[in-house]
């Protein structure tokens, strides 16, 4: 498969992103006070990793067919945090900063979509786009059963 130049330069902007989420969710991880936070940015962090190597082999010339239909959010019971107040902005501070960053991919995925002649690449980038949304959904949960958002 070729790609068009502006394919090339979209999938570098949407891999070099992805490569920003990993490197995002890894710092979250390790720095949320809430172990349930910990386990939804390591979760989020796992699939940022596939979106990363997904993108990586239609940069390579693959042709990607994503499996199945767009994945639905998982609804998850966020449960209010036990960490100090302290403890507890800095997770807000982690989670709002995340979840602009899921806003800003999910842009991207938006208009890159628009961009590919390819069928089935449009239906790959929709998937993970999707994806994104769900990691978004996510963390308003989290954010909302903690006070956190708004």
């Amino acid at each position: 498969m070729t790609l068009t130049q502006k394919e090339t330069s979209l999938l570098s902007d949407l891999k070099s992103q992805e490569q920003l989420c990993i490197d995002k969710y890894t710092y979250y991880e390790s720095e949320a006070c809430d172990p349930e936070l910990k386990s939804i940015f390591g979760t989020i962090k796992k699939t940022e990793e596939s979106h990363l190597a997904t993108v990586t082999r239609i940069l390579g010339g693959e042709e990607v067919k994503m499996p199945g239909e767009s994945p639905a959010a998982q609804k998850t019971q966020c449960r209010p945090s036990s960490c100090s107040a302290e403890s507890k902005k800095r997770d807000e501070y982690l989670c709002k900063d995340a979840l602009a960053t899921e806003k800003h991919v999910s842009s991207l995925y938006n208009v890159s979509i628009f961009e590919f002649s390819s069928p089935t690449l449009r239906d790959t980038l929709a998937h993970i786009q999707k994806e994104e949304q769900n990691h978004g959904e996510t963390l308003y949960s989290y954010m909302s059963a903690n006070n956190m958002y708004g």
